[in-house]
C-alpha cells in the first residue's frame, strides 16, 4: 500500500515500489472548479513543464530524482525517493551548519548557472544527500531559461527561508551568498535584484 508523504494545494506525493526501486510518486490533483478538459490540460501542461525542468537540471550535473515514468492520463510522475533528510530539518541540528550553508550556496549557484530557477526555494525542498550533496525536490514553480527577475525571486525566497526558519543559525544566510557569488558568475546582477524586489515588497 501506498504512503502519503507529502500532500499540498496541487499535488499528493506518495512512497511506492517501482520495478523494485522505492519511488516517490507526485499526482497532480483534479481541480473540480475547472471543466474537465480545461483542467486536464492544465495538469498534464504543468507536469510536462515540471520534467523537463528536471531532466535538464540532472543534465547540468545537478542533483535532483531521476524521472522513472510519467503518467498523463493519471497526472502522475514516478521519481527517485532521495534518501536523507531536508535541510530544514538538519541545518540547526547539524554541528556544522555553516558547512551545509556553504554546500547549499554552491548548489543554488550550479542550479542558477544553468539558467534554472527552482520557484520555490527553501531549505524544505532540499535534500542532505548520504554523500554530503544537496539534492533538490518539487521543481512544480520551476522554470528554464530563466532570467535575472526569476533567480532574483529564488535568492528572496531562500533569504526569507534563512530568516524564518533558520534565525538562530549566525551567518547562516551570509555564508549561503558568499558561496554562491564564489560559484555564480552573475551573482551580483542577480543579488542586486534580490534588493529591488525586497523594495517593491516594502510598497506593495
Amino acid at each position: 500500500m501506498d504512503i502519503v508523504i507529502g500532500k499540498g494545494a496541487e499535488a499528493v506525493i506518495t512512497e511506492a515500489v517501482f520495478h523494485g526501486r522505492r519511488a516517490a510518486v507526485k499526482t497532480r490533483v483534479p481541480k473540480g472548479y475547472r471543466h474537465p478538459e480545461i483542467d486536464d490540460r492544465i495538469r498534464t501542461s504543468r507536469i510536462r513543464k515540471e520534467a523537463k525542468v528536471m531532466r535538464e537540471a540532472r543534465a547540468a550535473g545537478i542533483r535532483t530524482p531521476v524521472i522513472y515514468d510519467i503518467d498523463l492520463r493519471e497526472g502522475s510522475i514516478t521519481m527517485e525517493l532521495l534518501e536523507g533528510p531536508k535541510a530544514k530539518d538538519i541545518i540547526d541540528s547539524s554541528g556544522d551548519p555553516l558547512k551545509v550553508c556553504s554546500s547549499i550556496g554552491s548548489a543554488v549557484a550550479k542550479l542558477h548557472a544553468a539558467g534554472i530557477c527552482h520557484g520555490d526555494l527553501t531549505t524544505s525542498n532540499m535534500i542532505i544527500c548520504p554523500d554530503g550533496s544537496i539534492g533538490f525536490i518539487d521543481f512544480s514553480l520551476g522554470d528554464t531559461g530563466a532570467d535575472v527577475e526569476a533567480l532574483g525571486v529564488d535568492m528572496h525566497l531562500l533569504e526569507r527561508a534563512f530568516s524564518s526558519a533558520h534565525s538562530s543559525v549566525e551567518n547562516g544566510y551570509r555564508t549561503v551568498v558568499e558561496s554562491y557569488r564564489a560559484d555564480m558568475p552573475d551573482a551580483q546582477a542577480i543579488l542586486d535584484r534580490v534588493e529591488v524586489i525586497k523594495g517593491r515588497a516594502r510598497y506593495t
